[in-house]
């Protein structure tokens, strides 16, 4: 008998256009987020390398942080995720809310 399985992808498109598989994933001990690493895990996320919980559980993630990296990346891509432009992109996306 044949379990219901869910088959994952051996490696996704990475931020960079480049093939990301479980082994190039920042490693679970990381502590400084730069916003390549963030992206990373959201794509391997995104593209099912990794489930939510199974990156927040590796990375000791809130829902919430993740969801606020996703959100970044969707809005304005891998700078967004840069900590030191995060209100310059916040500021941007209330004007484009504000403005329709």
């Amino acid at each position: 008998m044949i379990e219901n399985q869910k088959i994952r992808p051996a490696q996704v498109i990475g931020p960079l256009g480049t093939p990301l598989t479980l082994a190039d994933l920042p490693p679970s001990s990381t502590r400084r987020w730069v916003a390549r690493r963030k992206a990373e895990v959201v794509a391997a996320v995104n593209g099912g390398l990794l489930t939510l919980a199974e990156a927040c559980d590796r990375y000791e993630l809130t829902i919430e942080e993740f969801a606020s990296w996703q959100r970044f990346v969707d809005r304005s891509g891998l700078p967004g995720l840069r900590v030191t432009r995060l209100q310059y992109y916040r500021g941007q996306y209330e004007r484009q809310r504000g403005s329709n």
